[in-house]
């Protein structure tokens, strides 16, 4: 199969994302910030920023989940109004 003009680099990057299980969002980046200046130019650009702040948006629910399940523990960790108790 001929690799396209977008794609013409040593190592492709669907065979890098591949090889190294990396998942769906993370790839997508990968190929859109790859071939942006030779494709579809600010297009990709904003593709990639759309899968960014997919991953940003996906850790910052996970951490506020881990945070009150923390807080679920100790109560006075997800109140903001409560005090330090002595």
């Amino acid at each position: 199969m001929r690799t396209p003009d977008h794609y013409d680099y040593k190592i492709q990057p669907v065979d890098f994302i591949l090889a190294n299980n990396i998942p769906f969002c993370e790839g997508n980046v990968i190929k859109y910030i790859c071939r942006w200046k030779l494709k579809n130019g600010r297009d990709d650009l904003v593709k990639a920023k759309h899968y960014i702040e997919m991953l940003i948006q996906d850790l910052d629910e996970d951490c506020i989940k881990a945070y009150k399940d923390c807080a679920s523990d100790d109560p006075e960790l997800w109140d903001p109004t409560s005090g330090p108790t002595t």
